[in-house]
């Protein structure tokens, strides 16, 4: 097996990097011979990635956070497309971020995932793809594998990846911490939201998540229900109400028990849409995609049935 490394020095505040001699020699205790290529910026993950694939590379492992694993998803996911050529992904969890590798239950110790990486069988799972306005005003798309979603989330990422004390402190306590503090400072929005061919529900609304996987920010379940396999997104919509209730309420997300919750719906689908109702300006709320925020709406969210193949 061909095997190639994408790693992201500073995720996790550098943790990866500060003990690489220990984690290379894991890698080559499990998969042989390996290629490392260090990203620098953002959206090299995802161009070192299709890079990899593209020269033959059977399996990819993400190493770093949600923010790594989804751009190098990305581009596998770009290779294929262009190629045809399935290469595997594979995640070593650390950064600020790690919701899916939460969602894939890993183990925590670095040898032990990649011992489980080299002895899974390949596995078949859902992607999705966002169309959105980036900070430009310019049309954007990309994949994602976890959850996409707008509103609030939009909010809390960016304070979230601007955060000095991000890699510092635990990812539960700061995105708890964000999210409160950016939810007291949140300005409820207007949306339309259309699921595949269904009548359009206007809401307004705090946050809609667009979920492929069962968890984020920090550890949220906010789509208990949701499998990487079954070719649906869950929509889990929470409507405005209350700030202080909500607000307490926002404990109930991290065990998934908000299903009857009065302020939210649950939807499922495969094709979802979110449009800004009345001044756009006012309404076009910020877009979250597995941890990162480029863009606001208009949204057009699908899902890609068995896309991507993950090995763990």
């Amino acid at each position: 097996m061909k095997v190639g490394v994408v790693l992201n020095p500073i995720a996790g505040g550098g943790r990866l990097k500060r003990h690489w001699a220990e984690v290379a020699a894991s890698l080559k205790k499990h998969f042989g011979d390996f290629e490392l290529r260090e990203t620098q910026a953002e959206g090299d993950a995802e161009r070192l990635a299709l890079d990899l694939a593209a020269s033959g590379f059977d399996l990819v492992i993400a190493a770093g956070g949600d923010g790594t694993a989804s751009e190098v998803a990305d581009g596998l996911l770009q290779a294929f497309d262009e190629t045809g050529r399935t290469t595997e992904l594979g995640l070593l969890p650390c950064g600020t971020g790690i919701d899916f590798a939460r969602g894939l239950g890993l183990p925590r110790e670095i040898d032990a995932t990649l011992r489980q990486i080299a002895e899974a069988k390949p596995r078949k799972v859902d992607a999705g793809r966002i169309c959105y306005i980036d900070d430009h005003g310019a049309l954007a798309s990309r994949h994602f594998i976890n959850i996409a979603s707008l509103g609030m989330s939009g909010a809390t990422d960016r304070a979230v990846n601007a955060d000095k004390r991000k890699g510092r402190v635990s990812a539960k306590a700061l995105f708890f911490w964000r999210t409160v503090v950016e939810f007291v400072r949140y300005r409820f929005q207007d949306v339309r939201i259309t699921v595949d061919d269904g009548t359009p529900v206007e809401a307004r609304m705090a946050l809609v998540a667009v979920a492929n996987g069962k968890f984020f920010g920090g550890g949220m379940m906010i789509a208990p229900d949701a499998e990487l396999d079954d070719a649906q997104f869950d929509i889990v919509i929470l409507r405005a109400a209350s700030k202080l209730q909500l607000i307490r309420d926002i404990r109930l997300l991290y065990g998934g028990r908000h299903r009857n919750h009065p302020a939210i719906t649950i939807l499922r689908g495969r094709k979802v849409v979110v449009e800004p109702l009345g001044d756009v300006e006012k309404n076009g709320a910020l877009v979250d995609i597995d941890g990162e925020s480029p863009g606001r709406i208009p949204a057009t969210f699908e899902i890609l049935p068995g896309a991507l193949t993950l090995r763990y």
